[in-house]
């Protein structure tokens, strides 16, 4: 064994006498050069609830609290994340790894727009494909010393999210949602989903919770009154967080500086699992 070793066998690429590995037949060895200490997927259960960009800001959030940080971009056919941090050109690899790109102030960064010719081709691949290439994103990309990835999930319970669920030692999901009615029948899904994944929820972040008045600073629920407190009272989670509608997150995203945006509203769901 040895002497630097924490016990994490899952997240170990050490070929040791002690190693254990997981009963899963499903699982994925990391990256024999990297090491990864929390896994974090975040979540929705339908789409356009803003999941991408809750994904970068956590990241961002933790990362400039000190922690060495790195999203893996799951939503293989919706690919965001680089745009969000203004990274573009493709990935290289030093022969037998691919080597995550790098935001402005440091978080790792891998995408399927990273690896296309051009970063506007569509992904037109079968379920098995798409997954496959998650599954790669893990075991093919030389991470590095990472202590909490995020994992951007694409939106439902698909394949690619029972993929990172059996594939990758997630430690926990956070759920993206909006405020609209039927928001309770969809992080009821992908509550249930997790659940039966035996991967704890953490957190539930409300995305548009509401729109801050210019001129008087009162509150304006655009899309009705919040429900991410009621919803989680009855999903049995703890903690939550609400991201309000602010044009400065838009003009921040489409010019790729997302990491100059104050996630602070974030502060106390991120102390939930340090």
């Amino acid at each position: 064994m040895s002497e630097t070793c924490n016990d994490s066998c899952s997240t170990c690429g050490v070929d040791c006498n002690d190693r254990k590995e997981p009963q899963n037949e499903f699982f994925v060895a990391l990256n024999e050069k990297s090491s990864v200490k929390k896994v974090i997927g975040i979540v929705s259960g339908k789409g356009g609830v803003g999941k991408s960009l809750v994904t970068s800001m956590l990241a961002v959030n933790m990362n400039k609290k000190g922690y060495r940080t790195a999203i893996m971009d799951a939503d293989i056919t919706g690919p965001s994340i680089p745009k969000a941090f203004g990274i573009h050109g493709k990935a290289v690899s030093d022969g037998k790894s691919l080597m995550p790109k790098r935001s402005d102030t440091g978080i790792s960064i891998m995408s399927v727009n990273l690896i296309l010719e051009k970063e506007t081709d569509p992904v037109i691949w079968r379920g098995p494909i798409v997954a496959g290439v998650v599954k790669q994103f893990w075991s093919d990309v030389q991470w590095g010393d990472i202590e909490y990835m995020f994992v951007d999930m694409p939106p439902g319970t698909g394949d690619v999210p029972l993929t990172v669920f059996q594939s990758l030692p997630v430690d926990g999901i956070i759920v993206v949602t909006s405020p609209q009615e039927l928001v309770s029948m969809i992080v009821t899904k992908a509550s249930n989903m997790a659940k039966m994944m035996n991967v704890p929820i953490l957190g539930i972040v409300e995305n548009m919770s509401y729109l801050s008045c210019p001129d008087c600073g009162k509150k304006i629920n655009v899309f009705g009154e919040s429900k991410v407190e009621q919803v989680a009272a009855d999903q049995g989670i703890q903690h939550f967080a609400r991201v309000p509608i602010d044009p400065a997150i838009a003009s921040l995203v489409d010019n790729g500086a997302i990491e100059q945006y104050d996630t602070s509203m974030l502060d106390a769901l991120i102390d939930t699992f340090k």
